[in-house]
């Protein structure tokens, strides 16, 4: 009988202290209001400043009801006004007009700062994969679009000018080029010191004439190893040209622009210029045999490729998606390796490129579009195959430009050119 009554006992404490509990929550829930919000009267939203000299964004005010008093003052008035919801705001009917002229003009804004944004991202980003404005640029010129973009003017992206360093421009061309007939342009990447080399110990030894000029042109690069390399080769030998842009095979194009800008400032007079690269032979003698019987004015000399396509296979590193060049075939143009261009047509060139869209294949851009919009001639010249043949005496002695051409066999042909003992059948 006690345990029983003792059992009942608990059960009416613990009845009595669930009552207890409940009763004190239902009192603080009553003094809470959940009506009242933590929403300022006010909201802080970003502006653009309309004025062009004001730099970043203006905070402004825009007065909104608490929540509660917009509750009971829609409950009570629906009929006089009523809530607009725009962009995650309650905004009243008093103040709508202003705010959605407000909220318009804001939002073009934005849409128009954030495509200027992206051109000039796009734009920066054409530079080269390890600028630092642009560290993936080549994956942008690779990309597939169904609809054909216009590419970005070539000014856009080039830096004019060069690096102020150790050439000797005096030697390369005297006296703006008044007595130079042939002026050599060598394009060469940073870290072809030792194919440099072999062209100075060999067929580069022709431009210590008077006629003749030759020098090396590059780019810049971002490792300070080799940065340090270059300045001592720069002040060894005074024959490199470096232009701002970063040296890429992707920049050939910005590297070949920069080689007509250098010759045009400082070589006008010049009667021809050779654009080549550091991986070809150039028999000299039998080039200045050429350029005698050739007329000079407004030509391109050299390999001419007609009827070519662009790659499509984006795998190759000659790969142009549709967006970068639409058109089935490429214009007539003369092949990189090599051509000789009259120097009446430098500065045109120059000029037309600068306003030309960006393709990276240096040869297609320059003597096939910018040169076909300008009516140049590109001219087929046997002698100037751009190809690698037979390391025969005769062989060599028959062309102007040989391809492919190894560091060590630079001295191998150099000394098949110049080996009297040899005889060859005129043809």
């Amino acid at each position: 009988m006690a345990g029983r009554l003792l059992r009942c006992i608990l059960v009416l404490i613990l009845a009595s202290f669930i009552v207890i509990s409940y009763l004190s929550k239902s009192r603080m829930m009553a003094q809470v209001s959940y009506f009242k919000t933590s929403v300022p009267d006010f909201i802080m939203t970003d502006m653009v400043s309309k004025n062009p000299g004001t730099q970043g964004k203006i905070r402004r005010r825009l007065p909104l009801r608490a929540f509660r008093k917009s509750i009971e003052y829609f409950k009570g008035n629906s009929n006089d006004s009523h809530e607009d919801i725009q962009n995650g705001l309650l905004i009243s009917n008093t103040q709508n007009t202003q705010t959605k002229t407000l909220y318009s003009s804001t939002r073009s804004m934005d849409q128009q700062q954030n495509k200027d944004k992206q051109h000039q991202e796009f734009s920066k980003m054409l530079v080269d994969s390890k600028h630092t404005f642009a560290k993936k640029s080549m994956e942008l010129l690779s990309i597939d679009t169904e609809v054909p973009v216009r590419m970005p003017l070539v000014r856009t992206i080039y830096e004019p000018g060069h690096q102020k360093n150790e050439v000797d421009v005096e030697r390369i061309c005297p006296r703006a080029g008044i007595f130079t007939k042939l002026l050599v342009l060598i394009t060469s990447a940073l870290h072809h010191e030792a194919a440099r080399m072999a062209i100075r110990q060999t067929w580069m030894h022709y431009g210590s004439r008077r006629d003749v000029g030759m020098a090396f042109v590059l780019g810049r690069g971002t490792n300070r190893t080799l940065n340090k390399a270059i300045d001592r080769e720069d002040f060894m030998y005074r024959d490199l040209i470096r232009g701002h842009f970063i040296d890429s095979y992707n920049n050939l194009t910005l590297k070949t622009i920069s080689l007509l800008e250098w010759a045009d400032l400082n070589c006008p007079k010049a009667k021809y210029l050779l654009k080549t690269d550091d991986d070809m032979f150039i028999n000299v003698p039998k080039l200045l045999a050429l350029m005698a019987t050739l007329r000079a004015n407004r030509s391109i000399y050299g390999r001419r490729a007609e009827n070519w396509k662009p790659v499509r296979n984006r795998w190759s590193k000659y790969h142009i998606t549709i967006a970068q060049y639409a058109k089935n075939t490429f214009p007539y143009f003369t092949t990189g390796p090599a051509y000789l261009l009259t120097g009446d047509i430098v500065h045109p060139l120059y000029v037309r490129s600068l306003d030309t869209p960006f393709l990276k294949l240096e040869d297609v851009f320059t003597t096939g579009i910018v040169a076909g919009s300008l009516d140049i001639q590109r001219i087929n010249v046997r002698e100037i195959a751009n190809t690698r043949t037979k390391f025969e005496p005769c062989h060599i002695r028959d062309r102007i430009t040989i391809h492919m051409v190894r560091n060590n066999e630079q001295f191998v042909l150099w000394k098949m050119l110049l080996d009297d003992t040899i005889k060859c059948s005129k043809k």
